[in-house]
């Protein structure tokens, strides 16, 4: 084997030890493998040409070699995968350094009082920690990079660069290193044979076609090089069956996206021991000990300016992350194309939901517009804003509050009847329909994309073979385990972590969520002693007139508060959730993905829904009566619902809670966060902006994403979508405008996401996958108990049933007239309790004897006073009726619509079975043709060995 160096060929011989190959990895920066057969003139060409490129500056190398961008210096060879990692300063400048002084200062009288003795000559010596801890690295690095070496990949180092303090590694995968790690990985490329893609001719491909030419103004500029009538026969990559594929054009036969993950799982599979072979240490350990500070395959190029040649991330820019395009469909080929499967996945199922949210919006809001053209056909809010009933209602606090007339609530009534229609309740089966078609048409969506895609073969095993490898913790901990073991017969036993092990940070991680609940459940209560207790301080002070403008400000500042909380604990409990997945070391990455999903959701969940939940079912049930109120915190009295109910409240908390996230949290934050981080660097750097301009025009592109910010993964983005599914199928019944706040919503949050993925974020390691995994597990369960939700919200939250019971068994005419007199009940101020009555036992200059108020129990002459009366009993059985019968009945219609709708479209599994047949035919052909070729060369030598005078021509 030879090594072959920017200007100089080393060779190794056989007998060359560790050391002596550390000595020449030492002696120069770029250094890749070369094969030891390797014509020499060759050698000596491409050592002239890297000559030749040193020589030239940054200018005339891109205009001497136009695509030099993520390339090495010859600017022939791509870069595939970069690792930075610091620099050390020089041994002056570390002298210099304050902060180094006065931490090493009494380390430095000691070692000069040491030294006082020595007749040797003083002389300046580094911090003895600080070299060994740099030289520690120096030393992993290079074992590593050596090891790299071994595995056939191309190395070149930037010491010298532009950025202050950091260096570069350029990592290579040569055409040998990927062709071996392609058929290890089984990935599947393209062959020579290619067949026609037919159209169905059936009705359901006709309207498809035609609505795809109507729509055709909306889709992408994205140029493609294959025909959407061919389509080729993919196999997994195999160098025995060379003759399948087209080697023709080896620099695109795989494309950037494919040769970084190979990359990447070359160093993910190289270790570096480090005289420790106990513990041998991955990338991840090493980036995780700051060996190397960062990792990232390269962007293909520059976006903007007048350098920026075409390539995939500027098409992406252009027809993708840009708001002017907000109506055109996603290139979802092409995002998978340059991110990968996973990244493609998510915009795919971004994209299919907010597709689906139109028809969800479009109804919401004529469920709306139906509430408000009926709100003055409503009986029982006309009733109450008729000034003739004269309904005298008891007080709604002790003693500062007085007795109040039913028309005072006449505004909140008809405000009510706009989200508490008949309507509602057709919307909330409708959206529990709508949920399961959403699914239904994401899962055919999901395996069209498998098959476009080729991923109709990726199975579970491959997944978890190439994405399941044990994390940098997990390793480490083992290895402490192991080193515990005293009983030598132990020692070469399999060392893992058992549940024994990981009790521990079980129990703490479950204390710990269980603390971080109670949390948000004693934020939510003390919202609620704000609201009671503010609304009674202004209710002292308020007239009698202005008090339902009292009860309107702090309900809006309650939602405000609880909005804020939101906000605040939701950037909390990630942090947590992340801290407690840690702590529980798991096994692989995606255990790992998996434990922070769930907890994250969790806590996420809770912090989110806590405060509507109390809205819609806990608020105005545990009141009490007038006389017998039930009281927290010494003398706070429950609150209680308006006369129209909390409906109207409930809306209120949705609104806000759901515009203020999304407006926040979701898009002001991931906007203003990177600017305002990209506006401190700018004034804590030296350099002004001019001369920072025109230093970003002359680093090279593996140099620019280094000012990127690091990709984070899709959870947070995922995250934000499920928390938002939530709110739009969990509480529709009392919101139906959610639906089209959260389509304007994600209109902006696509674009906003694409800008973020394309210029804000380094690029992502392609990743394979063939469905969405835990999320959709996430949003079927979701959408199951948003049918019991909204069936709850319907019977016990709105006056639906109520007023269903009341036309049909106790109204004389079955109408709603006298609808709002049945539904009070009747109370004597007598039997207030001493001092909780009113201080004014007057009303508009009359003395109250009787006050109404909200329930259905029996009058103070009846000879069981203030129980429960015959019609609550028939109104909570006609309650919990509904919530089976709907439940059933909702649910079983969405069971028929799962198993009407097919899971795989008919024309995919038909191309998929053609594509079978195909691909035996093609091996058959192949074997046939082997066997074929022996028998022709031995008639040909046969021939050639005959008499010269005999004809050949039977040959």
């Amino acid at each position: 084997m030879s090594l072959y160096f920017s200007n100089v060929v080393l060779h190794r011989g056989p007998s060359a030890t560790k050391e002596e190959d550390h000595c020449i990895m030492r002696k120069s920066n770029n250094y890749w493998p070369v094969s030891s057969g390797e014509n020499q003139m060759d050698m000596d060409k491409t050592k002239d040409n890297s000559i030749a490129m040193k020589s030239l500056n940054a200018d005339d190398r891109a205009l001497l070699y136009p695509k030099l961008g993520p390339y090495f210096d010859d600017g022939q060879r791509r870069v595939d995968y970069v690792l930075t990692y610091q620099i050390a300063k020089p041994i002056s400048i570390r002298q210099k350094s304050p902060k180094m002084k006065e931490n090493n200062f009494i380390r430095k009288i000691q070692r000069s009082l040491s030294m006082r003795g020595s007749r040797a000559h003083l002389q300046p010596k580094e911090d003895p920690e600080i070299t060994s801890d740099e030289d520690d690295k120096q030393n992993k690095r290079e074992e590593f990079e050596k090891n790299l070496l071994e595995t056939g990949l191309e190395l070149e180092k930037a010491d010298e660069c532009k950025i202050a303090g950091i260096g570069f590694l350029k990592i290579h995968a040569p055409w040998a290193v990927l062709c071996r790690e392609a058929e290890f990985m089984k990935l599947k490329m393209p062959t020579n044979k290619v067949f026609e893609v037919k159209q169905a001719s059936n009705i359901v491909e006709k309207i498809r076609m035609f609505i795809h030419k109507v729509t055709s103004p909306l889709h992408p500029k994205v140029k493609s090089n294959k025909q959407e009538s061919v389509k080729s026969l993919c196999h997994p990559f195999s160098k025995e069956k060379e003759d399948l594929f087209d080697f023709s054009d080896q620099e695109h036969f795989f494309d950037s996206k494919t040769r970084s993950s190979i990359v990447y799982e070359v160093l993910k599979r190289t270790k570096c021991t480090q005289k420790d072979p106990m513990y041998s240490m991955g990338l991840s350990s090493l980036l995780a000990e700051v060996v190397y500070t960062s990792a990232y395959p390269p962007h293909d190029g520059d976006i903007e300016g007048v350098q920026a040649l075409p390539n995939d991330r500027k098409t992406l820019y252009e027809e993708w992350a840009s708001y002017c395009v907000f109506y055109k469909y996603q290139p979802i080929g092409l995002i998978r194309k340059y991110f990968g499967d996973k990244v493609g996945l998510y915009f795919a199922w971004l994209g299919v939901y907010t597709q689906m949210l139109i028809p969800a919006a479009i109804v919401g809001v004529i469920v709306f517009l139906y509430g408000c053209a009926t709100v003055d056909d409503n009986v029982p809010s006309m009733e109450i804003c008729d000034p003739r009933n004269n309904i005298t209602m008891c007080p709604l606090c002790d003693r500062a509050c007085g007795y109040w007339k039913l028309v005072a609530a006449c505004g909140t009534a008809r405000a009510s009847h706009l989200f508490d229609n008949p309507a509602t309740v057709f919307f909330s089966i409708f959206m529990a329909l709508w949920a399961v078609l959403f699914m239904e048409h994401w899962k055919r969506r999901q395996m069209r994309l498998n098959y476009v895609w080729d991923l109709t073969s990726f199975g579970e095993e491959e997944e978890e073979e190439h994405k399941d490898n044990n994390r940098a913790e997990y390793e480490l901990l083992v290895m402490q385990k192991a080193m515990r073991r005293v009983n030598s017969d132990s020692k070469n036993e399999k060392m893992k972590l058992t549940c024994t092990d990981r009790l521990p940070f079980y129990l703490n991680a479950a204390a710990m969520m269980a603390f971080m609940i109670t949390v948000t459940f004693v934020i939510v209560f003390g919202v609620v002693l704000y609201r009671i207790s503010i609304k009674t301080a202004l209710e002292i002070n308020t007239s009698a007139g202005a008090g339902y403008n009292v009860r309107a400000t702090v309900k809006t500042t309650a939602a405000i508060i609880n909005l804020i909380v939101i906000i605040i604990l939701d950037e909390i409990y990630g942090v947590i959730a992340r801290w407690l997945t840690i702590l529980e070391v798991p096994k692989t990455d995606k255990s790992f993905e998996e434990r922070l999903i769930i907890k994250t959701f969790i806590l996420k969940f809770v912090n989110a829904f806590t405060p509507i939940v109390y809205l819609a079912f806990f608020r105005g049930r545990l009141v009490g009566r007038p006389g017998n109120y039930f009281y927290v915190v010494g003398s706070y009295r429950m609150e209680e619902c308006a006369h129209a109910g909390c409906l109207m409240e409930l809306c209120i908390q949705l609104c806000i809670t759901m515009l203020g996230k999304q407006l926040i949290q979701n898009n002001l934050f991931e906007i203003a966060i990177p600017k305002l981080k990209k506006m401190l660097h700018k004034k804590t750097s030296k350099m002004d902006k001019k001369q920072q301009e025109e230093l970003i025009k002359t680093l090279q592109q593996h140099e620019k994403d280094h000012f990127l910010g690091p990709f984070v993964g899709l959870n947070p983005e995922y995250m934000e979508m499920i928390i938002q599914f939530g709110m739009v199928t969990l509480f529709v019944a009392s919101f139906p405008l959610a639906p089209l706040f959260a389509l304007l919503n994600n209109i902006i949050e696509i674009r906003l996401d694409a800008k973020k993925f394309v210029k804000e974020f380094r690029r992502p390691i392609a990743v394979r996958a063939k469905n969405i995994g835990i999320w959709y597990k996430l949003l079927r369960g979701l959408s199951k108990v948003a049918v019991i939700v909204n069936a709850f919200v319907i019977s016990f939250t709105s006056d639906f049933i109520p007023r269903l019971v009341y036309q049909y068994m106790y109204s004389p005419d079955t109408t709603m007239h006298g609808f709002v007199n049945h539904s009070l009940s009747y109370f004597n101020v007598s039997d207030f309790q001493p001092g909780t009555g009113p201080t004014q036992p007057t009303i508009q200059g009359q003395k109250v004897e009787l006050c109404r108020y909200k329930d259905y129990r029996e009058p103070p002459s009846s000879s069981t006073p203030y129980d429960f009366s015959k019609e609550f009993w028939a109104i909570l059985a006609a309650r919990l009726a509904f919530v089976v019968v709907f439940q059933n009945v909702v649910m079983l219609m969405r069971d028929f619509v799962d198993w009407l709708i097919p899971d795989i479209p008919k024309d995919i599994s038909l191309r998929i079975h053609k594509e079978k047949v195909l691909m035996v035919d093609l091996f058959m052909k192949q074997k046939h043709g082997m066997k074929l070729a022996p028998q022709e060369v031995h008639n040909r030598k046969s021939c050639t060995a005959s008499s010269s005078n005999q004809s050949l021509q039977h040959c």
